[in-house]
Parts: C-alpha cells; structure tokens; sequence
C-alpha cells in the first residue's frame, strides 16, 4: 500500500489514432477495466463480514462467551479489510497512470483481481485455525502476490509508454515499487515462516510497519 503521484507532468501518450497499427487491436479505453476492478474490490469486502455472525436464542453468559470467541474473527476481518483499501487505492492510482489498456495488461489485472476475490477465504481460514500453518502460509502468500500482481502492473507501465497518460519520475517509481515490494518481502518471507512456526509469521507481519516507514524516510531522503 503505498503512493503514486496524480498530478500530471509535462510528458502525456500518444492518442490512440498516433498508435502503431499492429498495437490497436490489442488497445483500448481502460474505463471498464476500472469499472471491474472496483466492483470486485467492493464485493470482497462485503464479504469479509458475512462471516461474523452470532447463533440466535443465546442467555447472557452464551452470547459473552460466543462473543470472545469471535475476537479472532474481528481481527482477521479488519486485517483484511485494511489490506484491501490499501491494494484499491494502489490499483486506483495505477489506474490513474494508464491511457490505454493492452492485452498483458488487462491479463495482469484479471489475475490481481482473482487474488483480491479470494481473500475472504484465506481471512476465514486464518479466523478459524490461527495455529494452522497452511491457513497462515495461504494467508500470508495471498497477499504477498496481490502486491506482487501490482508491482508488475506498474513496471509494464513504465516499460510501455504508450500505454501511460504521463511519466513517472524516477525517485516515485522507486518509492512507490520499494512500498510494494515491502509487503511483498514481509508477507512472502512470512509464508515460509507459517510452515514452521505460524505463530512467529504473523508476528513477523508488524515487520511491516518500520519497513515502510525506512521506505518512506528514503524517499524523502531521494527527493531532497
């Protein structure tokens, strides 16, 4: 989760008429792309919640008891939702650099929003069997792949200027894909950990915090 810059500069793409004709059939507007993808953002976060419920017809002692038991729920779902804000914003805003959409493009994006449609899954997953290794593995590499799946997107961005609306400068690109792949390092790295010890690769997810924030001080540091 991370920043990318939404004031235009001075370079913007060629119009779709400007063009090589062997790339048109391959380009196109990216509206219904965006569409799409906040419509699936929208629908896994919905998601998340239909999982906290309590049984009807509880006494008082029951539902304080069931309620307690739901601690780990309410946090696997405000985990996931918070991760998922930040995945949107992050496709938002590499939306917001694309002018025209190409086929590896759009491929790419499918395959970020198939991840994002599945981690109610692994959330639920994670809710249910904490001290489970596969839970917190498939969790952990869930999320390492969506940014990962971002991080892609934004380098054949970078690669392809006729698909942008602008240029990036160099000390953006770099704080935006070292944001990126600090999630990505994290959560991957947390994976592994999870066959071994699940419990010490969740604990390693708050290495998260002061990764971004050394990433963040880096990129003040490059702009001064």
């Amino acid at each position: 989760m991370s920043s990318v810059p939404e004031d235009p500069s001075a370079v913007v793409a060629p119009s779709r008429e400007q063009l090589p004709a062997a790339s048109l059939m391959a380009v196109g507007s990216p509206m219904r792309l965006t569409a799409l993808s906040d419509g699936i953002y929208a629908i896994a976060m919905t998601l998340l919640v239909l999982d906290l419920s309590l049984p009807e017809g509880l006494d008082p002692a029951e539902f304080r008891r069931e309620l307690g038991d739901m601690i780990p729920q309410f946090l696997a779902y405000a985990l996931s939702f918070t991760l998922l804000i930040g995945f949107w914003q992050d496709q938002r805003r590499i939306h917001l650099l694309v002018r025209q959409v190409d086929e590896g493009f759009i491929r790419l994006t499918a395959l970020g929003l198939g991840a994002v449609a599945l981690v109610p899954f692994p959330t639920s997953m994670l809710s249910d069997y904490t001290g489970e290794p596969l839970a917190v593995a498939l969790y952990s590499a869930v999320i390492a792949l969506i940014d990962l799946i971002h991080l892609a997107q934004f380098t054949l961005l970078r690669r392809r200027p006729l698909l942008r609306t602008r240029a990036v400068p160099a000390r953006l690109a770099w704080g935006f894909s070292a944001e990126l792949g600090s999630t990505i390092l994290v959560f991957g790295c947390a994976a592994v950990i999870a066959l071994f010890d699940p419990a010490v690769a969740m604990y390693s997810w708050f290495a998260l915090i002061p990764l971004k924030a050394g990433v963040g001080r880096a990129s003040r540091v490059r702009a001064g």
